[in-house]
């Protein structure tokens, strides 16, 4: 059975893992600095806590489904073209302290989605977060060397929609 995912962005990870934990009745599947992570069977949701800026609200991080294979991935990101979509496919990569394999669209309020499937544990968060990424898209691996202003990694050139 495939998840869906919501990743949060929380000012006190304590405090969001205390409050989520019993919400949901279960404790973190995955904990690493400034990261935690929740497979609750019940819903089946995979919640993800990532430590934001301290004394700001919540907001949403990213969207996604999680799912078994990369086949599965591959599956999905034919499905999302074929339907008109643009993709930003990901392979081997490290995010969320995971190594992944992911599809990523926009939805038409310009939220970000992914498809997606950990194929290992990884050491680091390794990712810059859809909301860092200053040109309004994933960040795409492939132009990790042309930095923006600020020196962050760069985005994708070609615009994700949904």
């Amino acid at each position: 059975m495939s998840r869906v995912q919501l990743a949060l962005r929380v000012s006190d990870l304590e405090g969001s893992v205390a409050f989520y934990s019993n919400l949901f009745g279960v404790e973190p599947a995955k904990r690493r600095p400034g990261y935690a992570n929740f497979a609750v069977e019940n819903p089946p949701l995979k919640l993800v806590l990532i430590e934001g800026e301290a004394d700001q609200p919540t907001v949403m991080d990213h969207l996604g489904v999680e799912v078994f294979s990369t086949d599965d991935v591959n599956a999905a990101t034919r499905r999302l073209t074929e339907s008109g979509l643009i993709t930003l496919e990901e392979n081997d990569t490290e995010c969320c302290y995971a190594l992944q394999d992911k599809v990523w669209v926009r939805g038409p309020g310009n939220e970000p989605w992914e498809v997606y499937t950990v194929k290992a544990d990884a050491d680091t968060l390794a990712k810059v977060s859809a909301e860092e990424c200053r040109c309004g898209g994933p960040v795409d691996p492939a132009v990790e060397s042309v930095a923006d202003e600020a020196g962050s990694r760069c985005c994708s050139t070609q615009s994700v929609r949904g």
